[in-house]
């Protein structure tokens, strides 16, 4: 498992939750356990304190996000540096059973389980995980959807820097919504246009009279 793919256990965190819409989706201990995916044996820790903790974590990787996505590049990195310090990780070499074309294990860097709780265990991989996308791709790339009221977390991977939304869903959304402006806004243009040539006409006629 590479550490590039930890930093989706920090966008998975940030999404349980849409301010903009009112939801919550962790509402209880299976909701939490369906966080970690494939990790079993660190779900199974889960129990309902931890309801509570997993929602102050997410509102902490929540603010880096934020602070990304204002520019506020320091900062982002000061949050999550104190979420580094607080949750710490254990990192691992592991081959687990990938092998290559020559029978040799594929080596890679993994980060163990977490041994106190499952709060702990989560944090201290989504932070790395974030920590590792923040340093190989840049801080500009945490971003939060701009297509409201949506503001879901994305990692932006595209080639030019150029992802705004967190799923091609809200970027059709968005794009319907601008061409929908767009033409009221040429609709208004074309009224207000109507009415001018029309004073205008009238205007002329009188003073013919």
């Amino acid at each position: 498992m590479e550490l590039a793919y930890y930093s989706d256990y920090a966008v998975r965190l940030v999404n349980s939750e849409e301010p903009g819409r009112g939801t919550d989706e962790l509402t209880s201990v299976e909701a939490v356990r369906s966080l970690f995916g494939a990790s079993r044996s660190a779900a199974r820790r889960a129990t309902e304190s931890d309801l509570t903790r997993f929602r102050g974590v997410r509102a902490r990787l929540r603010a880096v996000f934020e602070a990304a996505d204002a520019g506020d590049e320091t900062l982002a990195v000061d949050l999550l540096n104190s979420l580094l310090l607080e949750f710490p990780v254990s990192p691992q070499i592991s081959g687990h059973d990938h092998r290559d074309d020559d029978g040799r294990p594929l080596w890679h860097m993994h980060l163990a389980d977490h041994p106190s709780n499952a709060t702990a265990g989560y944090a201290a991989i989504a932070a790395m995980g974030l920590a590792f996308h923040l340093t190989e791709h840049g801080v500009e790339r945490l971003g939060l959807c701009e297509a409201a009221p949506c503001r879901n977390a994305y990692l932006d991977t595209s080639t030019n820097r150029s992802r705004r939304y967190c799923s091609d869903r809200c970027a059709t959304r968005a794009n319907v919504a601008a061409y929908r402006a767009r033409k009221r806004l040429e609709a208004d243009r074309s009224e207000r246009t109507g009415r001018t040539a029309a004073n205008t006409q009238d205007s002329t006629a009188a003073g013919e009279r």
